[in-house]
């Protein structure tokens, strides 16, 4: 099969296209035939090793840990899934991943794949849409009536967060740059404000602040002097320390995502519902993966990407 490796820790340009044996699922697993992978920063910070202590991947290593496709074989012991499903799935960070024409999954982490758009597309969701879901309603806590304030909600996470946040029935505050300020409007914020202008200030305190964008601890702490007493700080950037205020008991809390079929199969309900939409910007072949990358490092990628190996 074709597939995207690095034998070593790099820039983008150590991502190579190769011709690889196909992977053999063992037992709990099965092999899907790849409809697509998205790009995620996290795929990024592997390839550089900036998180080669956290995920220490073997090399030569497959990058892409969100991934849609059909059931191709299973392994021993799988239940629940058959050859020909149409399936979307988080994939384990350590393994090799989705950027090739094959990949073997932990059948358990698989959810069925949405039918009202089309299964490439499909792969713009998993991680991300389980970090806005984790992150609102298990770290956060999230209810109906309540105000969240949502900086970075131009990404790609955050335009999962404001959808999910206004279908729970709270008042949606999201921060955002001209380039994506109607994107985050039609998901159904509230009110959208120019961080690039202006501080950000508001009327009103929040009851929840989530961050998922990577800014400086002192910025940081001026969002969370906009947190009621007793509300939450909920933060997806590792590289900053999360803090709350425990004169003012703002909690704090960072986030790491887990894969979790049961939240994903629940969300893939929500799109076939009308209720959440998944946005891709870029359909790309696996050949333009390095590409990719190195948009992304350099801040030019027009929004969810993903990548297609036929």
């Amino acid at each position: 099969m074709k597939a995207i490796r690095f034998h070593d820790y790099g820039d983008p340009d150590v991502l190579r296209l190769e011709d690889v044996e196909q992977p053999v699922p063992g037992a709990g697993e099965v092999r899907l035939r790849v409809a697509a992978s998205a790009f995620n920063p996290v795929d990024d910070g592997i390839r550089g090793g900036w998180l080669r202590d956290v995920f220490p991947v073997a090399l030569p290593h497959v990058p892409g840990i969100e991934v849609a496709g059909t059931v191709d074989a299973l392994g021993a012991g799988v239940t629940g899934v058959e050859v020909g499903d149409d399936v979307v799935g988080f994939l384990p960070m350590v393994p090799d991943g989705a950027a090739a024409e094959y990949v073997v999954a932990p059948a358990e982490i698989l959810a069925p794949a949405p039918t009202s758009i089309p299964l490439a597309d499909a792969a713009a969701l998993p991680m991300v849409g389980l970090t806005a879901w984790q992150a609102l309603f298990d770290d956060a806590g999230l209810t109906a009536g309540q105000r969240v304030l949502i900086n970075g909600a131009g990404g790609a996470v955050g335009g999962y967060a404001v959808q999910l946040a206004k279908g729970a029935g709270a008042h949606v505050v999201g921060t955002a740059s001209p380039r994506s300020s109607e994107r985050v409007r039609s998901a159904g914020a509230d009110e959208v404000l120019d961080h690039t202008t202006t501080e950000v200030t508001l009327a009103e305190p929040v009851d929840v602040l989530l961050n998922l964008a990577r800014i400086s601890p002192d910025e940081l702490a001026a969002l969370v002097a906009l947190v009621r007493p007793g509300g939450v700080v909920v933060n997806t950037v590792p590289t900053i320390p999360t803090v709350g205020d425990d004169d003012r008991g703002v909690r704090a809390v960072g986030v790491f995502v887990r894969s979790d079929a049961e939240q994903l199969s629940r969300m893939v309900a929500m799109v076939d519902r009308g209720e959440l939409r998944v946005d891709v910007a870029e359909r790309v072949p696996l050949a333009e993966l390095a590409a990719v990358h190195a948009k992304a490092a350099a801040g030019a990628l027009p929004g969810r990407v993903i990548v297609i190996p036929s």
